[in-house]
């Protein structure tokens, strides 16, 4: 009897010890899933996980379990672990937002945080968006960044198309453009920036709007938009396209990287031509004609703590608008001729000196080369430009710092060709930054930066600047965000651009630097129930630009002159993302009164619409399907002769057809045909010698475009 009982308390023994308990945490996104449902497979035996997202199942026996999680919200998960689990181990268990798509790493903050987790706002394309506006206009970004909320591109001349960026109604030298985090367009170089970017390289665009001047220095007083390049990867990318349109146009472009053990490459080449395109028949071109190469490769070398890049970039074009009969058959009449040389090189070094802290520099080099010809006039000038920087990040549990310099230089040579005085100039700015993160609670994040820059002749700049982030739960998050900013002042704008630089005097000893101060705030709310996924982030804003250079009527010319007074903004953006299964739809509004408010007086700032309604729909099969329809709205606007643009719509439809690796597209670009030389007109005068009027529709009309694109 002894004996029975003995073994009976043995087997008891060895069945306790076999018993085990599994104890999880649940999060989506740093915060807690509640109420989740934990089914253990193998006994088909289900527990709910409480408020704070633990779960727990007791009596697991040895041996390999099979764990299925679920919950409103959140894309199911199955896991597997071998019983008996190591001693005291915390199981945490992340599970993917339904319906909500991946995060991207914000690099334009320097400190690497998620889209959702930077305290600065910051407005991402990436992805499939991008590849699909890429189908619309594959030469240039220009379609890419004016699609965008609060963000409209202004056509500077009615004959060679070139445009600026306005952010939030003030003007394109306002927003600073980076490629990589390198300031490479500004000052003379900034001229055809946007229209001699293609997109087919850009890994994401990252747009942040109102005085950011601290993050990289003077220029960012609407906002900066940081060009994101692809980083070649262990598997191979080879990317071609071909585009044709029914204005004559063609795009060729290729991409090549792949990383080959501690070397990695990417190649980056195109061509982009187009025949003079006149829809409305009126003698001069709507698009002009024009030659561009464009050639950019990049090498990158990993080491155990250190990976260091450099590449450069050349963009050669030849661009002609103006009369058509002259620009086809070499007779007499009014042209615009742009030819231009861009050289840049880029190299980077990051070190990790250890787990935590990282040491990074940064070189870039510009020469941009530039003639400008019309009838009796020529402009010509060379802009070398260079930045210099260093910084060391360290990151704490809960903090973030970046330390800093930089040195940038800025020399503008010009060759005389007119009795004007030169317009050169050079001078050097030298920067030193501090950033701060602080995370006291995984729902508030605080970033605070100060920047002090010298710039010769124009004196030193404070620029402070402060983000936080509040997010009471998963789906609910708040940001407020205030800085400075600063603009030396500089003839290259878009006034001066409208009429070639003709008459422009050199800035003059008494001119100082543009100062502004902005303030944002904005709610963003997210939600997924099934597969279904509502966003709403709603943005307000105000910008206050005090003594801006306004352009001045003197004895001798045309002057820039610090006006008496200020210019404000403010206003709202409103996003709304819907996803249902294979439907997206994206709408977004955008108030903006900007106003000038010089000598007492209040007036309008002219071309700015106050009203503008983005509307995309998109449908997508994936890897099979992609079909978008789209609805541009853009409200009256003041012009600069004190009349009054009409306001208009402006559609497009596109289809896109998807193999594993190859995909066909064709786009019905403003297929309602909406084009401002069928209600208005572009210019007075005579056709030979034309006054252009002020462009604030576009000037191309309905246009087709149709290619191929590989992925080998």
């Amino acid at each position: 009897m002894k004996l029975i009982l003995t073994g009976i308390a043995v087997c008891i023994a060895i069945y306790a010890q076999a018993q085990h308990t599994f104890k999880v945490i649940l999060r989506s996104q740093n915060y807690p899933v509640a109420y989740a449902t934990i089914h253990w497979k193998e006994q088909n035996k289900s527990v709910t996980a409480d408020s704070i997202g633990i779960g727990i199942i007791h009596n697991i026996p040895d041996g390999r379990q099979t764990f299925l999680i679920s919950a409103a919200g959140v894309v199911e998960k199955e896991i597997t672990y071998v019983f008996p689990l190591s001693p005291n181990k915390q199981i945490e268990i992340t599970l993917d937002p339904e319906g909500i798509e991946p995060e991207v790493i914000i690099t334009a903050t320097r400190t690497s945080r998620t889209i959702s987790n930077t305290p600065t706002r910051v407005e991402v394309i990436s992805g499939e968006e991008l590849d699909e506006k890429a189908n619309m206009k594959p030469g240039d970004i220009r379609m890419m960044l004016s699609e965008s909320t609060g963000i409209q591109t202004q056509q500077t001349s009615a004959t060679s198309y070139n445009s600026s960026i306005r952010i939030q109604g003030l003007d394109g030298r306002y927003t600073q453009i980076l490629r990589d985090g390198y300031p490479l367009y500004a000052g003379f170089s900034g001229g055809l920036s946007i229209m001699q970017i293609a997109p087919l390289d850009l890994s994401q665009v990252e747009v942040i709007k109102g005085s950011s001047s601290t993050l990289y220095g003077g220029g960012a007083i609407a906002g900066l938009v940081n060009l994101v390049s692809k980083m070649p990867t262990t598997e191979r990318e080879f990317g071609f396209m071909a585009n044709g349109t029914s204005a004559k146009g063609l795009d060729l472009s290729s991409f090549y990287s792949q990383r080959h053990g501690k070397a990695g490459i990417t190649l980056y080449g195109s061509a982009n031509y187009s025949s003079p395109y006149d829809p409305g028949n009126t003698g001069l071109t709507a698009i002009p004609k024009f030659e561009r190469y464009t050639i950019n490769p990049r090498l990158f070398l990993y080491g155990k703590h250190t990976t260091a890049s450099i590449g450069f970039s050349y963009i050669t074009e030849d661009r002609i608008g103006g009369n058509i009969d002259y620009i086809k058959n070499g007779t007499t009449g009014y042209f615009e001729e742009n030819n231009t040389d861009r050289f840049t090189t880029q190299a980077g070094l990051a070190y990790q000196s250890g787990e935590r802290s990282t040491f990074n520099f940064k070189n870039s080099y510009t020469r941009f080369n530039r003639l400008i010809t019309i009838p009796s006039y020529q402009f010509e000038g060379l802009q070398q430009s260079s930045f210099t920087e260093a910084t060391y990040k360290i990151q704490m549990e809960k903090t973030v710092w970046v330390v800093g310099v930089n040195f940038l230089t800025d020399d503008f040579t010009e060759k005389r060709h007119t009795p004007t005085p030169l317009r050169n100039y050079h001078f050097n700015t030298y920067g030193a930054f501090l950033q701060n993160s602080w995370s006291p609670a995984e729902v508030f994040t605080l970033e605070t930066g100060l920047r002090g820059d010298f710039v010769s002749e124009y004196g030193f700049e404070l620029l402070p600047r402060v983000s936080a982030l509040w997010k009471p739960t998963s789906r609910l998050s708040f940001r407020l965000g205030a800085g400075l900013g600063y603009k030396t002042p500089t003839v290259f704008n878009e006034e001066a651009e409208r009429i070639q630089f003709q008459q422009i005097l050199p800035i003059t000893a008494v001119a100082i630097n543009e100062r502004s101060a902005g303030v944002n705030f904005d709610i963003n709310y997210r939600i997924a129930i099934g597969e279904a996924s509502l966003s709403i982030n709603q943005l307000f804003f105000y910008t206050r630009l005090n003594k801006p250079l306004i352009l001045t009527t003197t004895g001798n010319g045309l002057s820039f002159m610090n006006a008496t007074g200020h210019i404000d903004t403010k206003g709202m953006e409103t996003n709304i993302k819907f996803i249902y299964t294979d439907f997206k739809l994206f709408v977004g509004y955008t108030l903006a009164h900007v106003n000038n408010h010089f000598n007492s007086v209040k007036t309008r700032l002219p071309l700015t619409a106050r009203h503008r309604l983005n509307n995309v729909l998109m449908y997508e099969k994936e890897d099979e399907w992609k079909l978008g329809l789209e609805a541009y709205y853009t409200s009256k606007q003041l012009l600069n002769d004190g009349r009054s643009g009409r306001s208009y719509w402006v559609t497009g439809f596109m289809i896109e057809k998807l193999w594993k690796k190859i995909s066909l597209f064709i786009n019905f670009e403003n297929f309602t045909n909406t084009r401002q030389t069928r209600f208005d007109t572009i210019y007075t005068g005579s056709i030979d010698n034309p006054i252009f009027r002020d462009i604030y529709a576009p000037v191309d009309g309905f246009i087709i475009n149709g290619g191929i694109k590989l992925r080998l």
